[in-house]
């Protein structure tokens, strides 16, 4: 059976690592050159997907290059006085098994993992795809697959050929995501500082092996605002527009976003369709149930959706009428539970008014005080769906994995 997977990010090197473990034949289209690498944000492996990379042998690889990040020290816009959190503490209150890493390391640590038994197509894209699987890339060129899957991320170009429209299956959840790479002017190790005001938040963070930083910035509006998500430009403007007012090291952050040829900007928005599967072809990862950037746990939800994928096709012996019927079944509750994760956690993370940033600052500044037992306790209790992520059950497909 042939698959061809659209995009080799995250969730797709991991379907093209199990499929080829079960026998698929493999390709992977990439619109890029090059493997990505444009900075990158950190995201993070809860329990059933650190379960899945350490199944593929890549854990160690993962745990070596963690952020490593070991404080939160948060602001409030008008206080002079931090709240410092142990992130460990906050990554429990998730998780009882987590790992925070760079999406760019992530990417190629699960790209290496797969290049030698996978093909992979870089600098071309889908064209068309007809009905019966007949594919027409960019560059020309024609090919039947068994299969067409598309884990090409939140504005997937699978999605849009075969099922339509972005604008017909997004639901904005209120808030915008930028993220840009910055000098690490402040000597930041292994430590996150932010500052909040209703309805914003800015930080800067490094990681543990990085000579650089992150600058990030989360803000709400109460209504969508206009732009196009190429258009970098007028994305920067935003930012400086929105977060203008605030004091601390943000004038100087936004001075080097606005100079740093790695920025990332987009809507927080969750993608909800009644399937995510049409024919030959299906979606995974964000590209067909991204629950918000930043919030819902996306990264992992790519890594469990494409294992998944794999062992149902597997399991089916490659019928797709019915292995995408049971991908989506086995996965469609940890989606939906996912999207209400990434709704209360817009909430926590930039509180809409003065007076709930303010209550917010003193619960924070409490739980600081407490031991990590109990301040991991203390912040599970005020975090709806707290185990979303860990709940999830990873089966068993190993019995479908072909000799050598």
């Amino acid at each position: 059976m042939k698959v061809l997977i659209s995009g080799a990010s995250v969730a797709g090197p991991v379907l093209a690592y199990w499929l080829s473990r079960y026998g698929f034949t493999v390709t992977v289209v990439e619109r890029s050159p090059t493997l990505r690498k444009t900075g990158g944000h950190a995201v993070d492996l809860f329990r059933p997907a650190m379960e899945i990379v350490e199944r593929m042998g890549v854990l160690e690889r993962i745990s070596a290059r963690s952020t490593g990040t070991q404080s939160l020290v948060a602001y409030r816009d008008g206080d002079p006085r931090p709240v410092e959190l142990k992130m460990p503490d906050v990554a429990g209150a998730v998780s009882d098994r987590h790992v925070e890493i760079m999406r760019d390391d992530l990417s190629e640590i699960l790209y290496e993992a797969t290049r030698h038994d996978v093909e992979y197509v870089f600098g071309d894209s889908i064209a068309s795809i007809s009905d019966d699987g007949e594919v027409v890339f960019d560059g020309g060129r024609e090919e039947r697959f068994d299969l067409v899957a598309g884990a090409d991320g939140l504005h997937s170009n699978v999605r849009r050929l075969v099922f339509g429209p972005e604008s017909g299956f997004t639901t904005w959840i209120g808030a915008y995501l930028a993220v840009a790479s910055v000098p690490n002017h402040l000597g930041l190790d292994r430590r996150l500082e932010a500052i909040r005001a209703a309805g914003r938040l800015a930080g800067v963070y490094s990681a543990a092996h990085m000579d650089d930083a992150r600058a990030l910035f989360l803000f709400k509006t109460p209504a969508e605002l206009d732009y196009h998500h190429r258009d970098i430009p007028r994305q920067k403007e935003i930012l400086r527009e929105q977060f203008a007012h605030l004091g601390w090291e943000v004038p100087r952050l936004l001075d080097e976003a606005e100079r740093s040829p790695a920025f990332y900007f987009d809507s927080i928005t969750q993608l909800r369709l009644d399937s995510w599967s049409r024919g030959r072809v299906t979606l995974v990862g964000d590209a067909g149930y991204s629950p918000g950037p930043a919030l819902g746990g996306g990264t992992s939800l790519a890594v469990v959706g494409a294992y998944v994928l794999a062992g149902e096709l597997a399991a089916h012996g490659g019928d797709h009428t019915r292995a995408l019927p049971a991908y989506e079944a086995e996965i469609g509750d940890y989606v939906r539970r996912s999207r209400a994760f990434a709704v209360d956690m817009a909430a926590k993370l930039v509180p809409d008014t003065p007076f709930a940033l303010w209550g917010m600052t003193q619960a924070l500044r409490l739980i600081s005080r407490l031991p990590t037992g109990l301040a991991t306790a203390a912040m599970k209790f005020g975090t709806r769906s707290a185990s979303v992520h860990d709940s999830f059950p990873v089966k068993d497909y190993s019995a479908f994995a072909k000799a050598g």
